[in-house]
């Protein structure tokens, strides 16, 4: 079992981090698209946002060690794809890196703009790096945008994955999902 990426296939490192964080933005998203609406007297109308600003500064610390990993780890070969297939591939997967810091960035400022920090699941306070009602509203207005903008742009992407799959019957989703064949 390979650890690192090859030109033939992701590695395993590489393969739970793409597939934990793709379950965790999804999540994040609905729990973020639910909480939105709840009222005050909701028994959720705290914790709700409590998790989700926890699991975003997770996410965020999981999506750095990533990207890390990415940038030290070759492409696979992506010699199945057209020429388009290939342009539209490396746009949205290099696309994906600063889309997501940014939601997540704005997120933080959201959350952080009262000048009170972050209790992560208490074991640790992220604190807050301005006090500036106006940035929470312009991060907030951000935040909301990204966050359709990435499941929008997920949705394609994962379209695009069984494409190749079922109608192409290329290699790709199977590299990302068992890994680089075996020696």
């Amino acid at each position: 079992m390979a650890f690192r990426d090859t030109t033939d296939g992701y590695g395993l490192i590489t393969r739970l981090f793409h597939w934990l964080m793709a379950v965790a933005i999804f999540a994040l998203f609905a729990l973020g698209y639910w909480m939105v609406g709840l009222d005050y007297y909701s028994a959720y109308y705290t914790s709700a946002p409590d998790l989700h600003k926890s699991a975003g500064l997770v996410l965020l610390a999981a999506f750095l060690v990533r990207w890390g990993w990415r940038l030290a780890n070759p492409d696979p070969a992506d010699g199945e794809l057209t020429p388009f297939e290939r342009r539209a591939s490396k746009i949205v997967q290099k696309g994906f890196y600063p889309l997501i810091l940014a939601m997540l960035v704005s997120g933080y400022f959201i959350s952080t703009s009262d000048g009170v920090g972050i209790d992560v699941f208490g074991i640790v306070t992220v604190p807050a790096v301005a006090q500036d009602k106006t940035i929470g509203l312009w991060a907030g207005y951000i935040h909301k945008v990204l966050a359709y903008i990435t499941v929008a742009l997920a949705v394609v992407h994962t379209a695009a994955a069984l494409k190749h799959h079922f109608i192409d019957r290329s290699t790709i989703l199977k590299r990302m999902w068992s890994g680089p064949p075996q020696s």
